[in-house]
Parts: structure tokens; sequence; C-alpha cells
């Protein structure tokens, strides 16, 4: 198994340091584990975990949303449903968030084409 130092997770994650511990402090990271000289080190599930987590993070899960998320995944498999239910939700508002993207870019590139035209 593979273990990866803070540094090596930042450059593959693209979370700080900061964020990295903050997220181990709230609980939206298990603890990571530490070699002999005291030294954080993350495994290979750990990384992994993180990637989820850009992905809710980055599509705009609410940081409460994706702790009810973590607390579901590691009270085990009986709780897919509920996971299911929360990720359909949050994917719902993200459909909703690309629809009024696409509408604003539409009026973006209509008024292109008007300051174009007077040109």
């Amino acid at each position: 198994m593979s273990v990866y130092t803070p540094a090596e997770v930042v450059e593959e994650t693209g979370f700080t340091l900061d964020t990295l511990r903050y997220y181990e402090k709230i609980g939206l990271l298990e603890p990571v584990g530490r070699n002999a000289a005291g030294q954080r080190r993350f495994s290979e599930e750990d990384v992994g975990w993180l990637g989820t987590i850009r992905c809710l993070r980055d599509t705009g899960m609410p940081i409460a949303e994706m702790l009810r998320f973590a607390e579901l995944t590691r009270a085990g498999d009986h709780t897919i449903p509920d996971r299911i239910k929360l990720l359909e939700e949050h994917d719902h508002r993200v459909e909703a968030q690309i629809e009024n993207l696409v509408e604003r870019k539409r009026y973006i590139r209509n008024k292109i084409s008007y300051y174009q035209s007077v040109l």
C-alpha cells in the first residue's frame, strides 16, 4: 500500500495543507496516519476520498452536507439509499446551476454580438 506525504497530497488534490488539516479537524477526513516521526502519511484511500470531496466541493456542496455524506459513508452499506438521496439532491442543484450559467452565457453572447454590430 502506497503512502503519500502532505506535499504529494497537495499536488495530487489541489487542496492546501491548511485545508487538509481543517478537513481532518472537522472530521471530513478521517484521522491521517503518521510515521514514526509523527509526520502525516496519507493512504491511497485518503487520497481517493479527497478526490470525492474535491468533486463535491467544486460543485458547490456545503461542508455540512459533505460531513453528512462522510458520516453516512462511514456508517456502512445500509446507508447507501441515504447517500443516493443526498447525491441526487445535490445533482439537481448542480443541474440548476448549469442551466443558470447557460442562460447567463447566452446573455453575454448576445451583448457581444450587439457591441460587434455597432462597431
